[in-house]
């Protein structure tokens, strides 16, 4: 991988293909921003997953995507949930953290679009290829 690299540009457009409502335009960002087997890792489920895997006596593990096809159906789920009813919006906070010259870090948040509160939000890891594309990502949901 390059030694430099725009990590502001890179969570932007990883943040963009969240919101994005062109399904083929998203689909384009998957392809773009991730590696043909790139794995997006939900590190810590919801509550409610967690329940519902206990309550089949499952072990709640990480739960994770790979893949294009799989990452496409992973964004577009999200976006159907919480973008296309058009109420909210995902947003980056702060700054990007370079921890590697293949590791950045970014905080994200999901915001009311009228009053701009923040409702949610979490951590993500992403792990870079020699290409810059996303080779693992892994989510850190907040739980407060």
């Amino acid at each position: 991988m390059s030694e430099s690299f725009d990590a502001k540009q890179l969570v932007d457009r990883y943040i963009a293909q969240w919101n994005e409502a062109d399904p083929a335009t998203r689909g384009g960002l998957v392809r773009q921003l991730w590696a043909a087997d790139g794995i997006h890792v939900l590190v810590d489920p919801p509550q409610e997953m967690r329940e519902a895997a206990a309550a089949l006596a499952f072990p709640v593990p990480p739960l994770e995507v790979r893949g294009h096809e799989a990452l496409d159906a992973r964004v577009t789920r999200a976006y159907d949930m919480f973008i296309a009813p058009g109420e909210h919006v995902f947003a980056g906070v702060g700054e990007p953290q370079v921890l590697r010259s293949d590791i950045v870090g970014l905080r994200w948040a999901m915001l009311d679009l009228r009053t701009r509160e923040r409702l949610g939000g979490g951590l993500d890891v992403l792990s870079l290829d020699g290409d810059g594309r996303i080779r693992t990502d892994h989510q850190f949901i907040d739980m407060n």
